[in-house]
């Protein structure tokens, strides 16, 4: 059975002796190759280790030397988009208060590590400022604890909506949307003060670029140190491009919840076969659990850029429940059906329950992208958008020891391979183990 090894209630975690750990017989994720080597990490900084440096200058011995028989050894997965999970939303203030909510988001924390993510943006959706007020503070980026017993950490909150366009608001409540109309004033407005700033508990908000005031606005979020992406929108390819030059870049799931592709207008898609000359071209969110898009689109988007291609869940609070029918925030129900949710008065599609992993593995199955490459989707890439790639989503020296071991195993199909997740290590420490 798999088992927690570190995630327990004990307020501190002591390591012993060194505190070094040495993987060998492993194949390391560096770029878009395997590589057969050996990876030194410290459970006492957290960081991987240079080996030849620990052995040479430091003559320091590790503690524990694991074979993993030939297992690939990757970053830890990084998921930008996920509004809650294993019956948890960080959209609700619990009836019990805020300290509840603080405790909500601690056991997604510590469930969410065992499916591999170690790093997340937890994501709000279109909500009334005072939802905002109580909950940001919770979101911010947990790194400096530092510790690896409370499992997968928040880099930052990423606020989809409510400045978004009505008419592709997905199942965000359309009375709880707005426009930036008086530009930044109205963001501060809506997310508090305290929450816009270099030192913002926010990472990235999702705004539609067409909507009054809206490319003001992305500009002074970007210049405070906030990430903006642009979704559930209907711009136009002109009014797309007009928001990535006022700094946008990253589109909130690719296809959906915007206008659709037309030869005479590809709309905010075009983004991706614009010349880089031209605009930089944009990150893009893509949900692979096989219902929000079909298979041939996620190759399309792939094709067309694939170094800015980041998978994403687009998760509910219902994602490691049961199936059954749920009461979901602005009053309506969820039907959760396997992966598959929708809303219960008109079968919209309600985000997802799938892991990432499992979008990992579709991701193999439907693209013919290599293992690298696949997993560069969950970790290089995310870490390159939300400017962390030195000390996330890589195996490089100092960055975080945050590491998945994965097995490669065959899909059934013919030549076809899938990853399952045997080890998650946080900092150094193992935190989770399938065996």
């Amino acid at each position: 059975m798999p088992s927690l090894v570190a995630l327990n209630d004990s307020p501190d975690f002591v390591p012993t002796g060194s505190g070094v750990t040495k993987f060998t017989n492993c194949l390391l994720v560096k770029g878009d190759d395997l590589v057969s080597e050996d990876l030194w990490v410290s459970s006492i900084s957290g960081k991987i280790l240079n080996g030849q440096e620990m052995i040479f200058e430091h003559r320091v011995a590790p503690d524990q030397v694991l074979d993993l028989g030939g297992r690939i050894l990757s970053p830890g997965f990084i998921e930008t988009q996920m509004n809650g999970a294993y019956g948890f939303d960080f959209s609700v203030i619990p009836d019990e208060g805020a300290a509840a909510y603080g405790k909500g988001v601690l056991r997604i924390n510590r469930s969410l590590i065992t499916a591999g993510v170690t790093s997340y943006l937890p994501t709000l959706t279109s909500q009334s400022p005072e939802v905002y007020h109580e909950a940001l503070p919770y979101l911010g980026p947990s790194g400096a604890t530092r510790d690896p017993t409370w499992g997968s950490e928040s880099l930052g909150a990423h606020c989809e909506g409510p400045f978004m366009n009505p008419s592709k608001n997905g199942i965000h409540k359309a009375a709880l949307l707005r426009e930036p109309a008086r530009g930044i004033s109205d963001i501060i407005e809506c997310y508090g003060v305290a929450h816009i700033g270099h030192s913002s508990p926010i990472k990235l908000i999702t705004i539609a670029p067409e909507l009054p005031g809206a490319l003001p606005s992305i500009e002074a979020l970007v210049e405070r140190g906030i990430r903006v992406s642009i979704g559930h929108s209907e711009a136009t390819y002109e009014e797309a491009k007009s928001g990535i030059k006022a700094g946008a870049s990253m589109i909130t799931h690719l296809f959906n919840a915007m206008r659709p592709l037309h030869h005479r207008n590809p709309g905010i898609f075009g983004l991706l076969g614009t010349p880089s000359a031209s605009i930089r071209k944009p990150y893009f969110g893509i949900i692979a659990d096989g219902t929000h898009l079909h298979p041939t689109t996620i190759k399309i988007a792939w094709n067309a850029h694939p170094q800015g291609l980041i998978l994403v869940t687009d998760a509910m609070r219902l994602a490691g429940l049961p199936d059954g029918i749920y009461d979901w925030t602005n009053g309506s129900r969820i039907i959760k059906q396997g992966t598959l949710l929708t809303l219960e008065e008109n079968g919209k599609i309600a985000g997802s329950s799938v892991q990432l992993v499992d979008c990992v593995n579709n991701f193999l199955s439907w693209t013919g992208a290599s293992v690298p490459e696949a997993l560069k989707t969950v970790t290089e890439t995310p870490a390159r958008m939300l400017g962390v790639e030195h000390t996330k989503g890589t195996l490089k020296e100092g960055a975080d020891a945050d590491l998945v071991v994965l097995d490669l195993q065959s899909d059934g199909t013919s030549g076809g391979k899938r990853v399952v997740i045997d080890q998650v290590w946080k900092f150094g420490t193992k935190v989770f183990d399938n065996a």
